[in-house]
């Protein structure tokens, strides 16, 4: 299958846009159903009003939260797909500007150390670009994610002891959790990586706190720990917008991958109750979008 790159610009436009103002069904069911579950009338309230937010924003054709976020660009090449990959780049790149220059949209994105803002959501480096395969034929799948600030800052490091074991796992996200109290707009998804290497255990966790609601790490040992950690996270009575009540985090979700003998890192990386998230596949037959 060849890929026809103006289209994949007009989808990285269409996709930032619709990330932007357009919940996942899954994350509009989990606010329901933390609201339904809630002890706390405060809390229950709070998750009221981002059942309405939800609603008026897509009642008005209007963005779900006024932070547009670091543009994110999720990449899965299937197998028999034809397509120059640095071209494929700058596409997506031209599509995000365009979103941001031609909706518009306010750009969240500046230099870090002028703090110089292009107004295009583009900059050194971003939007954020990921490339992976899969074996599924003909396809091209661009997932989009405008990862927030609020949630972004919420990011944490820790290169653990082995010999700790679990243990230093659970109580370094139980910490991370708290320390984050209300900054992150929760309910959040706390998103976990364990092992690989310093820099490949934060994209696992960010990879985790980005995925769907419902969804389970394919590691029994790390679908374990997310059952696990998901249950404690929700004893910590941080609530809704941090002002207390049960409903702390729609899940915990983690992401493994092997590591060296002397190292046991873990990330923790959230994402924040409007956890927005678009999709585009490319086939023979088309474009077709959703979550």
């Amino acid at each position: 299958m060849d890929v026809d790159l103006k289209r994949v610009e007009e989808a990285a436009k269409e996709l930032y846009i619709r990330a932007l103002k357009i919940l996942p069904p899954d994350i509009k069911s989990g606010i329901a159903a933390l609201a339904r579950s809630e002890t706390d009338a405060t809390a229950r309230t709070i998750l009221g009003t981002m059942i309405r937010n939800i609603g008026v924003a897509e009642e008005r054709d209007n963005l779900l939260c006024q932070d547009t976020g670091i543009p994110i660009y999720n990449v899965t090449i299937g197998r028999g797909v034809n397509l120059d990959g640095y071209a494929l780049k700058q596409a997506i790149r031209t599509g995000c500007e365009r979103a941001t220059r031609e909706y518009p949209l306010r750009s969240s994105v500046v230099h870090p150390v002028t703090r110089a803002n292009e107004h295009s959501s583009c900059g050194r480096g971003i939007p954020v670009i990921n490339i992976d395969f899969s074996d599924i034929e003909g396809s091209l799948a661009i997932e989009m994610i405008p990862k927030g600030s609020g949630s972004e800052n919420s990011s944490w490091l820790k290169m653990a002891i082995p010999a700790e074991g679990v243990d230093a796992i659970k109580t370094f996200v139980v910490d991370c959790v708290l320390e984050s109290g209300g900054k992150s707009c929760p309910p959040t998804i706390v998103g976990v990586g364990v092992g690989g290497t310093a820099d490949l255990c934060v994209h696992l966790a960010k990879l985790a706190a980005t995925r769907p609601l419902g969804s389970h790490c394919d590691d029994p040992e790390g679908a374990a720990l997310e059952q696990a950690l998901s249950a404690a996270v929700n004893q910590l009575g941080v609530g809704p917008q941090g002002l207390g009540g049960d409903a702390t985090a729609f899940a915990v979700h983690v992401e493994t991958a092997a590591t060296h003998i002397t190292m046991n890192p873990v990330a923790v990386n959230m994402q924040c109750h409007s956890a927005r998230r678009a999709r585009a596949t490319f086939t023979a037959g088309g474009i077709e979008y959703g979550f």
